[in-house]
């Protein structure tokens, strides 16, 4: 085992005091973009960005007294706050004095399940793995032998023999793997649809897809398209106000789940409540609901108000009739809140407090706009709301509580019907800086920067996504609690994870306050803690992970993930090799999900049609000469499209060899496309509704806000149209022959 050293004393330079800083608090010097190009990042943004973090880097005695103090705390103890470990690893790292570097160690391991394991070992004979000179003091890192333990988050102690100091650490014991379904072991794949959930219509919903859609499409894609999965957009809560607040990726809270998407008629409560029956059989309400049935685009704002107040309606009736009886019901809502624990405590209070001021101010739309007393959630001010307004901050918990029945029952009815993995859910990379998240885990995240992406040949002027970065050491030092809470609730009652930007556990692109794009650097994170978390998860709840890795991706970004075993994200329209040309199918990874698009790209048609750069150029995005060259390039990528489908025998050797004369994407390419994506050997291959259904228009726009309407499309055909239209059924049948002929379709179908 290789040794590492490092030294430091208080009489280096500025730049080289910046230096280490930056290396400690894991602000990268340099990257390289997406065309080959060397970026050494400049001092003063290095400089900010550690500000940022709380570092004072103002001069080299500022600098230097940070860095002490941060290495006199990671060497000065035992273990660290919090130590991530491989359950096949037989030591555990501690440092040490160099003069105790002989001395006997007891360990003291206090299990999840509340038993504990004990054991010594000396230090003596123990391999060194890494030496520090901080300021005169030397110490040494050993690799102490330790018990096999068992996979969970346990409470680990030790102790020297020799004067009983002693250090705390919570230990993470996890496998070295993320789950695989039996289903996709020894090389066999699947296949499945995406669809927005929010985008499903039918003949009874409210305007917006819901649960109860949600198992008509099942029934579909299960029984008449023979899926193993279908995926859905992150169902994240929302503010549902358009068109600045509708974006699924944009979460008020990552932890928790939007109203929007319940079915209140199936609620109980509602069933028996005689105020919703009435509140149903009045004119008014009946019109609004088949207003926002026929709406061409779905309106948050009048769906969420509709449901709001039935859901009031049938909470009245549970808090009367239920929770003041102390019922079976409402023990059952009491074992989810202590269950959830703080974390929906703090939701609840925050949704109960924003309604309660918005109400007495309606200027008043986010919490930083409230009174000062109410920004922060430990606040007196905010305790006292809480005991006064208990009931509302009931009423937010009962409304989540009912939306993890349904969706339990969604997923639960997805593998009734032979689906190995059912729902697949997506967890957002960003969390709204006006959200929830922010106002009740603000030390979680860093205030001045704000995550984006490096120029790319998608964003020439780079990406600012206008959320704060996490605060790396502060997620570290509480056990990552916050990050396995995302993981765990976001999975629960799925068969599959994507992560969005899955980067994200090795580095984000921060830019500083009054920087653009242009000026920004990569941050690291623990990635190695974080992807062993993911994979515990992921074992103990049985879903397969999707990292979503599209963009400048590193290629020990890609290596890590394979080896935990972390599925690639693929798209058709990226999947490229160095001349431009793109991939045969034979070339893509066994380890990936494949698919054509994004919600952020062109469909399969509208790439065709170049129904993306027209709409770009209707809202002003671009001039008549970037439309023009940008068609002119998209014609080109057709042909390049057209030439590997030739070459690989999947069109007809009578049909147009000229992609200039194939303006629309006729049922023969559309045919050729999808076993073109179906013939290659990743595991997973997913098709979006819109491109299945040859739906030219994406759900999101970038640069867009009121000029496009995102995240309101709505699909093509009705939950109940998809069996009985001879066009939906046309397009089932395509996919399901692809998926048998290629050895996709879910055990026990065939094609038809």
């Amino acid at each position: 085992m290789p040794v590492r050293s490092m030294s430091f004393d208080r009489d280096s330079t500025y730049e080289e005091s910046l230096l280490l800083a930056a290396k400690l608090w894991g602000v990268e010097p340099d990257f390289w973009d997406i065309w080959g190009n060397h970026h050494v990042i400049p001092a003063e943004i290095q400089r900010t960005i550690l500000e940022s973090m709380g570092v004072e880097a103002g001069s080299a005695e500022t600098l230097n007294r940070a860095i002490s103090g941060r290495l006199q705390r990671e060497w000065g103890s035992y273990t660290p706050q919090t130590l991530v470990v491989s359950e096949n690893s037989a030591h555990l790292p501690v440092r040490l004095p160099e003069a105790q570097s002989e001395i006997c160690l007891f360990f003291e391991v206090r299990l999840e399940d509340g038993t504990t394991r004990q054991w010594q070992a000396p230090a003596a004979v123990a391999e060194t793995s890494a030496t520090a000179e901080i300021e005169g003091r030397r110490y040494v890192e050993k690799q102490v032998a330790a018990e096999k333990l068992p996979l969970g988050y346990h409470h680990l102690t030790v102790r020297a023999a020799v004067d009983g100091v002693e250090s705390a650490t919570r230990l993470i014991v996890c496998p070295d793997r993320t789950y695989t379904p039996p289903e996709l072991l020894d090389g066999r794949k699947a296949a499945g649809v995406a669809v927005a959930l929010y985008g499903l219509r039918s003949e009874r919903n409210w305007g917006c897809g819901d649960f109860t859609d949600l198992h008509g499409l099942i029934d579909w894609a299960a029984e008449d398209a023979g899926c193993s999965l279908v995926a859905l957009n992150p169902l994240h809560a929302i503010p549902n106000r358009a068109p600045y607040n509708t974006s699924p990726y944009l979460p008020n809270s990552s932890y928790y789940l939007n109203f929007i998407y319940l079915d209140v008629e199936r609620m109980e409560d509602f069933q028996k409540s005689e105020c919703a029956r009435r509140l149903m059989q009045s004119r008014g309400v009946r019109n609004e609901i088949q207003a926002l049935r026929d709406s061409q685009y779905v309106e948050y704002e009048r769906v969420a108000s509709l449901k709001l107040r039935m859901l009031k309606a049938a909470f009245r009736r549970f808090f009367h009739e239920e929770f003041r009886r102390d019922t079976p019901s409402a023990k059952r809502l009491q074992e989810f809140i202590e269950k959830e624990g703080v974390l929906l405590d703090r939701y609840a209070v925050y949704y109960a407090l924003d309604e309660w001021l918005h109400r007495k101010n309606p200027d008043i739309w986010v919490w930083r706009q409230w009174p000062e007393q109410y920004q922060n959630p430990e606040s007196p001010a905010v305790e006292d709301f809480t005991r006064q307004h208990w009931r509302s901050v009931l009423f937010y918990k009962y409304i989540q509580w009912q939306i993890d029945a349904q969706l339990r029952e969604a997923q639960q009815y997805a593998r009734s019907k032979g689906m190995p993995v059912g729902l697949y859910h997506d967890l957002a990379l960003a969390t709204d800086s006006c959200g929830s998240d922010l106002w009740a885990y603000g030390k979680f995240y860093v205030s001045g920067c704000r995550v984006g992406a490096p120029p790319d040949d998608f964003s020439p002027q780079g990406q600012d996504w206008g959320f704060p970065p996490p605060n790396t050491v502060q997620h570290r030092c509480d056990g990552y609690r916050l990050f396995t809470e995302s993981i765990r609730k976001n999975a629960r009652h799925g068969g599959a994870l994507r992560i969005d930007h899955v980067m994200r556990f090795f580095h984000l692109y921060w830019i500083p306050e009054n920087q653009d794009a242009r000026n920004g650097a990569y941050v690291q994170d623990y990635y190695d803690d974080l992807i062993r978390i993911l994979a515990l998860e992921s074992v103990r709840d049985q879903f397969v992970v999707i990292g979503e890795d599209l963009g400048t991706v590193a290629d020990y970004i890609r290596e890590t993930l394979e080896r935990f075993g972390v599925l690639s994200y693929r798209l058709l329209y990226f999947e490229k090799d160095k001349g431009g040309n793109f991939l045969p199918p034979d070339q893509y990874p066994v380890r990936a999900l494949v698919s054509v698009s994004t919600h952020d790209l062109p469909t399969l048609a509208g790439f065709w049609s170049g129904r993306d750069i027209e709409a770009r150029r209707e809202v002003g995005l671009i001039d008549e000469a970037s439309r023009s060259r940008q068609m002119e390039e998209r014609q080109i990528e057709k042909q390049k499209i057209l030439d590997l489908l030739f070459q690989f025998h999947l069109l007809p050797e009578s049909y147009p060899t000229s992609a200039a004369n194939l303006p629309e994407l006729t049922g023969e390419l559309h045919n050729a496309i999808a076993g073109f994506l179906a013939s290659t050997p990743s595991q997973l291959m997913v098709l979006n509704q819109e491109d299945l259904f040859k739906d030219g228009e994406q759900q999101n726009l970038p640069g867009t806000t009121h000029q496009y309407p995102n995240w309101r499309h709505k699909m093509k055909f009705r939950v109940e149209e998809l069996r009985q239209s001879r066009q939906a059924c046309d397009y089932t049948r395509m996919f399901r022959n692809w998926m048998a002929a290629t050895g996709r379709l879910r055990t026990g179908q065939g094609s038809v």
